[in-house]
């Protein structure tokens, strides 16, 4: 939900090549981070 409403932020309308990775930093302890790459989708010209 946050990189979304960041997306819409910048004026986006669409985010591709989302990528999620969690890493165990200890125990009980993990790190998630969540990324891609804000994109303004447009339909072609006919």
């Amino acid at each position: 939900e946050r990189m979304i409403q960041h997306a819409l932020q910048i004026g986006a309308n669409a985010i591709i090549g989302v990528r999620y990775d969690a890493t165990e930093i200890s125990s009980g302890v993990t790190e998630v981070l969540c990324y891609g790459t804000a994109v303004v989708v447009e339909a072609a010209p006919q």
